[in-house]
């Protein structure tokens, strides 16, 4: 024993001696299986790849296909399966839309610091260039936090602990929200001419730069002007929470510069490829060749990079898969916000007083609607891959003893009456069935008529971030806040031509009208929700009140008149009514509190000089 722990201590010994000669280099060797700050920094398509990683990051709350979110306002309801029914029973809660990722601030913080360290090796152009990529991403992001959350701290270097015992020097106060957004214009001015990529739908350049001033200072505006004509005002002593309302006009006016330097110098134009109106519409958010309305997407392409919203919606009886259907059933307030190209007001006409009114066909009742409306929701009567789509909810026959139609129904999709005529579609409406239109309508925007896109994992359609349209709109809305309707009513007026009202259809306008062009232009595109907080009128609108039909998601439901009225030719012509899920069990409620969301408890327990936000 003792002879082998000689053996063994010699041959340690000679090991030693053998690296000692070889320096202090033979530690120092580059590892091959890890890649370094200086390879990273140094080469363009791993600083490419780490800019994607972070533009995926990007959160959504309803957006990016996120079928559920979709269903959360007024504009919808969920349809899907039950086990997510929950999505119909919502009461704002006051983490709703809560967000704080300083993880995804850090590595943008430390993405801008690297190449600087390390980024020896490319030239001063791309540096700069990438530089100001990674400031666009954080101060997207920070647009992101503001309007979910308020001010919130405002943090520009990469924090490092000193493991001294003693964490207080890391914790950062929350900034003032106007800080916030006037950050986000500052840095969108400091880096829009060093951004590149002209032409890019994909990554930011000078005009994706403008456009999210064009948002953010609307955004800051509206809240500046419409929280102080709320009472009581929702405010924090320090400014974390509030803008002061003198601050309105000049965000106005940054929104509305940046919005028209995009119409006139951006080289974007509306999408008008199509001469039916309404498959025009559809096809703008689908046409991904050409397409200079698009000014920043999310794209998407098989099999890289895929996503399911095509699976989860497609109407019931055209799925190319055997699972998922129809999850998102748009309202009835959503199709009657779509005005006639009369200019009279959306609402159907369904009812005459007690009486039904008659169509000869499903689709006569949506005759002469904003185009739009067919771009964006598939109604009865209208086609899907050039098929009939198959809505029809049940029966109409005659009773003479109480002098009205008697509405009969069958549990079973595509089911014949007694008369071998359809008795109810293949596609519902059900009133308290999984996978199948709840609403009488379905969701035609960002779902592909090719085939094979509507199964699982396959769609490559892009996400819109920022379109033209929604240009216009901005414009519209920051002019008309200035008192300067003359400039606003042409961009209004523009949308509504391409939608197939008459050149100058409107010749004033109210914000109520603004706030019903954005619904019907920007319908599913995540912009309801937060536009409602910023005009300080959701808490009115989902005020939780059952009997509040803006609070309440309703359908409208065709029924084949199998027996007619005496006296009538209405034999198999339709009536439609009004009608509520069984699925949807509350009327939306949205709370002083949820203006900006709770600030989780993690966060101020780790930071105790983080300001609680009002009716935490």
């Amino acid at each position: 024993m003792k002879s082998k722990s000689i053996k063994i201590l010699l041959m340690g010994a000679a090991i030693t001696s053998m690296l000692s000669s070889c320096g202090d280099s033979w530690f120092e060797r580059e590892p091959k299986n890890i890649l370094t700050n200086e390879l990273v920094w140094n080469d363009p398509n791993m600083i490419k790849s780490q800019l994607a990683n972070l533009y995926n990051r990007i959160p959504q709350l309803h957006g990016d296909f996120n079928t559920g979110g979709m269903c959360e306002t007024d504009d919808a309801m969920y349809c899907g399966t039950l086990d997510q029914n929950y999505r119909n029973e919502l009461r704002y809660g006051n983490d709703y839309g809560r967000w704080w990722d300083y993880g995804l601030i850090r590595d943008i913080n430390m993405s801008i610091e690297n190449i600087d360290k390390y980024g020896t090796d490319i030239s001063a152009d791309e540096k700069l260039q990438f530089k100001a990529e990674f400031r666009f991403i954080r101060a997207y992001v920070y647009f992101e936090l503001v309007r979910r959350m308020g001010g919130v701290p405002l943090i520009t270097t990469t924090l490092e602990y000193d493991f001294s015992g003693d964490p207080s020097y890391l914790r950062n106060p929350r900034a003032k929200e106007h800080e916030i957004y006037d950050f986000v214009y500052s840095e969108c001015e400091a880096i829009k001419s060093q951004l590149g990529n002209k032409g890019s739908q994909t990554r930011a350049n000078y005009y994706t730069a403008l456009a999210l001033e064009s948002r953010a200072m609307l955004y800051a505006g509206s809240i500046a002007k419409y929280n102080a004509l709320k009472t009581p005002n929702i405010v924090t002593s320090g400014g974390e929470v509030g803008i002061p309302s003198d601050m309105a006009d000049d965000y106005y006016r940054k929104s509305l510069t940046a919005s028209q330097e995009i119409i006139t110098k951006g080289g974007y134009e509306l999408y008008e490829k199509e001469s039916d109106k309404g498959v025009n519409f559809y096809k703008m958010l689908m046409d991904k060749t050409l397409n200079k309305e698009a000014i920043w997407v999310k794209d998407y392409k098989n099999p890289l990079k895929v996503h399911s919203f095509g699976y989860d919606n497609v109407v019931h009886h055209l799925r190319e898969d055997n699972d998922n259907s129809s999850c998102i059933g748009p309202s009835l307030g959503l199709v009657e916000a779509f005005d006639y190209l009369d200019g009279t007001p959306g609402t159907l006409h369904y009812k005459n007083g007690d009486d039904y009114v008659v169509y000869d066909t499903p689709s006569d009742i949506f005759a002469n609607k904003d185009e739009r409306l067919y771009g964006t929701i598939i109604y009865p009567g209208s086609k899907f891959r050039n098929q009939d789509v198959d809505i029809q909810a049940g029966v109409a026959v005659w009773n003479d003893k109480t002098g009205s139609y008697d509405l009969l129904t069958d549990p079973k999709l595509g089911s014949f009456y007694e008369d071998n005529k359809t008795f109810v579609g293949q596609d519902g409406p059900q009133t308290n069935s999984p996978n199948v239109s709840n609403t009488g309508f379905y969701i035609r925007k960002f779902i592909s008529e090719a085939s094979g896109y509507t199964l699982r994992n396959y769609a490559e359609n892009w996400w819109p971030w920022f379109r033209l349209g929604e240009i216009y709109l901005n414009a519209a809305e920051a002019a008309f806040e200035l008192n300067d309707e003359p400039t606003a009513l042409p961009y209004i007026n523009r949308l509504r031509q391409r939608a197939g009202f008459p050149a100058n259809s409107l010749t004033s306008l109210t914000i109520e009208k603004i706030q019903n062009e954005r619904r019907v232009e920007l319908a599913f595109e995540d912009h309801r929700y937060f536009d409602m907080k910023r005009w300080r009128i959701a808490d009115i609108t989902w005020n939780g009140n059952i009997d509040n039909d803006k609070a309440i998601v309703y359908g409208l439901y065709p029924y084949r008149i199998a027996v007619a009225k005496p006296g009538t030719q209405d034999q198999d012509k339709y009536i439609f009514v009004k009608t509520r899920s069984e699925r949807f069990k509350v009327a939306r409620t949205f709370q002083q509190s949820n203006y900006y969301s709770f600030i989780a408890d993690d966060v101020i327990n780790n930071n105790p000089t983080i300001v609680k936000n009002p009716f935490q």
